[in-house]
């Protein structure tokens, strides 16, 4: 995979792009963030750099370490597990309101999702279901509604994704949560907000339970 290049304007457009690279996996954890060498690759200014790190380091993707500059932050095991349990209520939160919020074109594409997210586990493709577990829960936080929520969970999402990717990507992994994700589905279609918050707990139970192993196991 080549390192994103492109030429930026003006801060917000640094900022998208290096968190873009991180969350993709273009900058490794640890991996040191050169003002200088950010500067020629994304066409910005060294101030614009600057601000742009200064700002990612306040969602929780960069760190900046006196007198060694910026670096890509590196989530812990333990950190995912606490962000993950933070998710589980927040996120079982925005299943009930959208089981009482959505729309019936909210519903469709809940329905659709959960029809692609049966193709791909029968093809075997993990990217594709990667991608739709990505935008189920996408999908379910804009059908609720709730904006500060909503803010919570993309920080969160940001500061996790990697672990998030590499436990999708586990040997089996897209069979167990298939029936939790269509549960959720099915929930939040059925309009019964206690069942769609239950459905979304007991996935992101399982999201928790089955962490350590992302650290321990051999990924494609």
């Amino acid at each position: 995979m080549s390192v994103v290049t492109s030429a930026a304007g003006g801060t917000e457009d640094v900022v998208d792009l290096v968190r873009t690279a991180i969350h993709e996996g273009e900058f490794a954890p640890n991996q040191r963030l050169v003002e200088a060498d950010l500067s020629v690759q994304f066409g910005a200014s060294r101030a614009a750099v600057r601000t742009a790190l200064v700002q990612l380091a306040a969602e929780g993707l960069v760190e900046r370490v006196q007198n060694r500059g910026a670096r890509v932050r590196a989530v812990s095991l333990g950190e995912a597990i606490e962000i993950s349990e933070v998710r589980m209520v927040v996120e079982g939160l925005c299943a009930a309101k959208a089981a009482e919020r959505a729309t019936d074109e909210d519903l469709e594409a809940l329905r659709q999702i959960g029809d692609d997210m049966r193709g791909a586990v029968e093809r075997g493709d993990v990217f594709a279901y990667s991608d739709l577990n990505r935008r189920l829960h996408t999908a379910v936080r804009a059908a609720a509604g709730q904006q500060v929520a909503e803010g919570v969970l993309e920080r969160l999402r940001g500061q996790n994704v990697r672990h998030q990717f590499r436990l999708a990507l586990l040997p089996g992994r897209a069979s167990v949560s298939l029936p939790q994700h269509l549960e959720i589905i099915e929930a939040v279609r059925a309009r019964d907000a206690a069942r769609a918050e239950a459905a979304m707990r007991a996935h992101l139970a399982s999201v928790i339970e089955t962490l350590p192993q992302v650290g321990t196991s051999r990924l494609p």
